[in-house]
């Protein structure tokens, strides 16, 4: 009598129990998910207060709105050379210490540069944990790269709207400098677990049990040579200039066009973010399960074509359809930081691809609404900005299509494949 067969994952891997010997792992990835929305969404919701005890001129308040996809890009372009240098648990756990300190000065600045100077060190520890999730994931659940990804993108997706819906509240009872400084405690919850690997990590590589690779030099030049980077890196692009233009715009689009007050603007805004939750639970596992990435490209493309076209011809009819349409479209969000893993081989390149691909995303992210709100100066008026918005679901086809292709980053796309 035969013994059963080895159960497969549809990653390729010989699949194991979730928790067998990687619960420490996997609390550390959903806590440093729940770490990586929390600095940036909590500081905007209480700024009129924080402006009352440190002065903010306009174009400082403008700065911080900057900071976050700026201090992505660059951290994110850097990160790969950190941890090939000291490793992903020993980087990881650095960010950590960084962004406790980070929100914890940001708590206690007493005037505008220090806020600023701590708003940047909580960005750029974010920068550095946006890049490594993917790697972390790759290296310890590449069997279960789909549903460990839909975990902490969805942890993700609560780490961004509970901030805003805390902050006030708890400045109010507590002071701005409280509703501030408490995520630092967050912070300090998700080192433990990293620390734990680290100081056990001798013991466990010398016993062969996770880094049975050597990293390979050269990943970064390789993957900004790569046609499957560029492609991911365009996917993201898209979805991070939408999401950033809409989360600086949409209210001011939707009192203009459909007519909306202040009170309904705020809960379509809401409705928009929310839209990202679904997203997170069932594309990471139609991508890596089920191989539906042209089809999640399809619902995306179509997704932003729907939403902004009902904006323009339409809007206020049935507002809020157009607004869930417009934010299914970021889907592209979770399936790009999936693609990230299933398209490379070694979590090396997955380090070197998910830099490459989040600094050029975040990087056009922050331009998006300095792009879209010169458009709209200089036409008077919101029609050509959502036309632009809509307009980027080409790109988004073509470079999503492309990236369903088969293929790994060391390797190159087959020369036969086909989309």
């Amino acid at each position: 009598m035969t013994g059963a067969l080895p159960v497969v994952s549809p990653e390729g891997m010989p699949r194991r129990p979730l928790w067998a010997g990687r619960t420490t792992a996997l609390l550390g990835i959903l806590l440093v998910a729940a770490n990586l929305r929390t600095g940036v969404a909590s500081l905007s919701p209480i700024i009129s207060r924080v402006d009352v005890d440190i002065a903010l001129p306009p174009a400082l308040v403008g700065l911080l709105g900057m900071l976050p996809p700026l201090c992505f890009a660059v951290f994110g372009i850097v990160t790969p050379l950190i941890a090939k240098r000291f490793g992903l648990e020993r980087t990881i756990v650095v960010a950590l210490v960084l962004l406790v300190a980070g929100l914890t000065g940001r708590s206690l600045a007493p005037e505008a540069v220090t806020l600023v100077a701590a708003s940047v060190l909580v960005f750029a520890a974010v920068g550095v944990g946006n890049v490594l999730l993917p790697p972390l994931v790759k290296k310890y659940f590449a069997d279960r790269v789909g549903l460990v990804t839909t975990l902490y993108v969805s942890i993700m997706s609560v780490s961004t709207f509970l901030p805003p819906l805390v902050a006030v509240p708890v400045a109010d009872a507590a002071g701005w400098r409280t509703s501030l400084g408490e995520w630092a405690v967050v912070a300090v919850i998700a080192a433990v677990p990293w620390v734990a690997l680290v100081v056990r990590s001798r013991a466990a590589q010398a016993g062969g049990e996770l880094d049975d690779e050597e990293p390979r030099a050269g990943q970064v030049r390789l993957a900004l040579r790569s046609p499957i980077a560029w492609s991911l890196a365009v996917v993201f692009s898209v979805t991070s200039f939408n999401v950033y233009v809409m989360f600086a715009w949409l209210p001011s689009i939707l009192s203009s066009v459909a007519g909306v007050g202040d009170a309904e603007a705020g809960v379509l805004l809401s409705l928009y973010a929310a839209m990202g939750l679904p997203a997170a639970l069932l594309v990471p596992l139609l991508a890596a399960r089920h191989g539906k990435v042209r089809l999640l490209v399809a619902v995306s493309v179509a997704s932003f074509l729907v939403g902004y076209g009902g904006l323009l011809v339409a809007p206020a009819f049935a507002t809020w359809l157009w607004v869930a349409f417009a934010g299914t479209g970021p889907l592209l969000f979770p399936l790009a930081l999936v693609l990230i893993n299933l398209r490379t081989r070694t979590h090396d390149g997955t380090i070197a691809l998910s830099g490459v691909v989040q600094s050029v995303g975040y990087l056009i992210a922050a331009v998006g609404p300095i792009l879209i709100g010169v458009l709209h100066e200089a036409t008077g008026g919101w029609t050509w900005p959502i036309a632009v918005l809509a307009a980027t679901a080409v790109p988004a086809a073509v470079f999503g299509f492309r990236a369903a292709r088969p293929g790994y980053l060391e390797d190159g796309y087959p020369a036969d494949s086909r989309v």
